[in-house]
């Protein structure tokens, strides 16, 4: 199975268009267009009934003491844990690719609700759910996609895994507001193939200027 994009080449940096947040002047960081980039696939498996799509920052800072915090840089040797950014399942077979743009454009305070995508599929919160518990402003349930904002001080650039499994089954059994735990209990011996790209982003500036144009 093959998955390939449009919006980014494999290993490659993402596009500020498709992120939630883009480096400033001002404040190190401002808001993105947050579009979600296009992703196609070919060659599922036979009797693949489904898809499922997700997309993971496997280099979130384990450790949010010095995140965002002037003078303090959070180091490229801290220990890293998962940052859910997208999750989508059952997505029908007709569908063969996404367009860039159709599921995500621009950051909703609070969090999309009802974020848009092919017909059937049912999407399930990323991570800015968490992350964003106890902000005035932008505290919420963040369905769908949401785009990079790795710390403005991060050494380390951040891969972002966008992986796509072809399944067994028509629809898997999630309820409204699954998670990544609940997603991976529901795949049990359901997955035939997967396939994925990586993009990088981030938003040091120094750390940026390495990634691949």
């Amino acid at each position: 199975m093959k998955l390939s994009s449009t919006s980014f080449t494999d290993g490659a940096a993402i596009p500020g268009r498709c992120a939630f947040a883009v480096m400033a002047a001002v404040d190190h960081i401002a808001l993105a267009d947050n579009r979600n980039p296009q992703l196609s696939w070919s060659d599922a498996p036979a009797g693949t009934r489904s898809f499922v799509l997700r997309c993971i920052d496997p280099d979130a800072p384990s450790d949010p003491q010095d995140v965002n915090k002037e003078g303090h840089s959070v180091s490229a040797k801290l220990p890293r844990a998962e940052f859910v950014h997208w999750l989508m399942a059952n997505i029908p077979t007709s569908v063969d690719q996404i367009e860039e743009g159709s599921c995500s454009q621009g950051v909703t305070a609070r969090g999309k609700q009802q974020p848009t995508g092919p017909a059937g599929s049912l999407q399930g919160l990323n991570d800015y759910s968490s992350w964003f518990a106890g902000d005035a402003d932008m505290e919420g349930r963040y369905f769908g996609y949401d785009g990079p904002c790795p710390p403005w001080n991060d050494e380390r650039k951040h891969r972002y895994v966008f992986e796509l499994l072809a399944l067994d089954c028509e629809s898997l059994q999630l309820s409204p507001g699954y998670g990544a735990d609940d997603l991976q209990q529901a795949l049990a011996d359901h997955v035939l193939d997967h396939a994925s790209i990586t993009g990088t982003y981030s938003l040091n500036p120094e750390v940026a200027r390495q990634q691949t144009p």
